[in-house]
C-alpha cells in the first residue's frame, strides 16, 4: 500500500468543487476501488445530540445498521471511545454487530472536530488479519482530512 500516493488522492477529492456529501461518497468509492481488501467503507456521523451513530455515504453491500447505539458494536464502541479500533478477526469479537456474513474483519477511526469525537469510517474485509500499520496511518489521514470539511 502506498500511502502517500493514496494520501495525495485523498487531497484531489478534498479539494475538488464537489458538496460535502459527494466528497463523502468519493472517499468510499475510491478507498473501495484502490484496496482489494476494503470490501465495504462508510461514515458514520453522530446523530444530532443523540446517543447514536447514524450512517451517511457508503460503498458496498447494503446494511441495516444505519442506526447504531454508542456502545453497540465496533463503531458504537468506538464512539464512547474515541480511540482507533482494529479487529483482525469479527468472530473473537463479543460485542460485534454482523454486517454480512462474508465480513471477517473490521477497522474503525473516528473523525474528531474542535477535540469532539463527531463520526468515524468504518471498514470491513472480507478477509481476516488484513490490516496493518498502513492502513491505520491512511485512514487517520482521511478523518483528518475529512474533519476539514465538517
Amino acid at each position: 500500500m502506498n500511502v502517500a500516493a493514496l494520501s495525495k488522492n485523498i487531497d484531489v477529492i478534498i479539494g475538488s468543487k464537489k458538496s460535502k456529501e459527494e466528497k463523502l461518497q468519493s472517499i468510499c468509492d475510491y478507498l473501495e476501488s484502490e484496496i482489494s481488501y476494503y470490501d465495504w467503507v462508510g461514515f458514520y456521523f453522530r446523530n444530532g445530540s443523540k446517543e447514536e451513530l447514524k450512517l451517511a455515504q457508503f460503498t458496498g453491500e447494503p446494511t441495516e445498521h444505519t442506526i447504531i447505539p454508542f456502545g453497540k458494536g465496533i463503531c458504537g464502541q468506538v464512539a464512547v471511545s474515541n480511540q482507533n479500533f482494529v479487529v483482525q478477526d469479527v468472530s473473537e469479537q463479543e460485542n460485534y454487530i454482523s454486517c454480512g456474513w462474508k465480513v471477517k474483519s473490521e477497522i474503525v477511526i473516528p473523525i474528531f472536530v474542535d477535540g469532539e469525537n463527531i463520526g468515524q469510517i468504518d471498514i470491513d474485509s472480507h478477509t481476516a488479519n488484513t490490516f496493518t500499520e498502513k492502513d491505520t496511518e491512511l485512514l487517520e489521514y482521511v478523518c483528518k482530512q475529512v474533519a476539514t470539511i465538517l
